[in-house]
């Protein structure tokens, strides 16, 4: 038969080789509260957690992608910044550099915060192994900075570029969106900088309609005569203005610029 104190010595031996047994272990422990749904913070923080348990790297890289321009959106893009060196595939990345740009785009941010939120961006996207993904995520830069009305910093974005149809694409979109901005003299610097005659060309048609689309028809002619050295071209250019005056509700969707040996109708 036990002694007295043996019954008492035997569960404090118990609890010296198992201190991880206690009064309070044994307790239950309270699960953590779930997020409320209009704590977006407690959420977005809830959304991180589950994205890097994503096993796929494909679908984890999108959900990142996602979670990086709601960050963005909220005004956080430290915290956007911060996800982008978190996804693997290159194409992935420069898509996270686009929506960064254009999510931060529409704040009302300080001249200076948009200045170091585009320096980041830029620094990410050279980070970008891949050529061809750096320069779509230098071309998105670009635009996004266009969006934001920082017309130098996306000429200077646009003009660093070393490939010539990329360099003149970035020229091109930041010239539409400069031109549905309304601002025909960061339109046309855009479009004086591409260098590509053909290509040139192209953009000023576009860019005209973009103004015409707008009912901006001083600017659409204005950039239509800047067409060069190809009266097709040109005349298509002037015949969306026209049709955008004369008839808006009946515009032919057939008219468009000639495609590279087609042959005129």
């Amino acid at each position: 038969m036990f002694s007295k104190q043996a019954s008492v010595l035997i569960p404090l031996l118990f609890l010296i080789a198992n201190p991880a047994f206690s009064a309070e272990s044994a307790a239950p422990v309270a699960a953590p509260k779930a997020c409320v749904a209009t704590d977006s913070a407690c959420l977005l923080g809830e959304l991180q957690n589950l994205t890097g348990q994503i096993a796929e790297k494909d679908w984890r890289d999108q959900t990142y992608r996602e979670l990086a321009k709601l960050y963005a959106a909220q005004g956080n893009t430290t915290q956007a910044m911060a996800i982008v060196p978190m996804i693997q595939s290159d194409d992935t990345k420069a898509l996270t550099i686009r929506g960064i740009g254009m999510a931060a785009a529409q704040l009302n941010l300080k001249p200076e915060a948009l200045t170091k939120l585009f320096a980041d961006l830029r620094a990410a996207a050279d980070k970008i192994t891949a050529p061809p993904s750096q320069a779509i995520a230098l071309t998105y830069i670009a635009m996004s900075q266009a969006h934001a009305k920082d017309d130098a910093g996306a000429l200077a974005t646009a003009k660093s570029m070393t490939n010539d149809a990329l360099r003149n694409k970035a020229l091109g979109e930041s010239a539409e969106i400069q031109a549905n901005r309304g601002d025909l003299n960061a339109a046309l610097q855009s479009l004086a900088t591409i260098q590509d005659l053909s290509f040139r060309n192209k953009a000023n048609a576009k860019v005209a309609r973009a103004f015409a689309d707008n009912k901006q028809f001083d600017n659409a002619v204005t950039a239509a005569n800047k067409i060069e050295t190809n009266p097709y071209e040109k005349s298509q250019a002037v015949l969306y203005v026209l049709a955008k005056q004369i008839t808006p509700d009946e515009i032919t969707l057939g008219i468009r610029a000639k495609q590279p040996g087609e042959v005129a109708p």
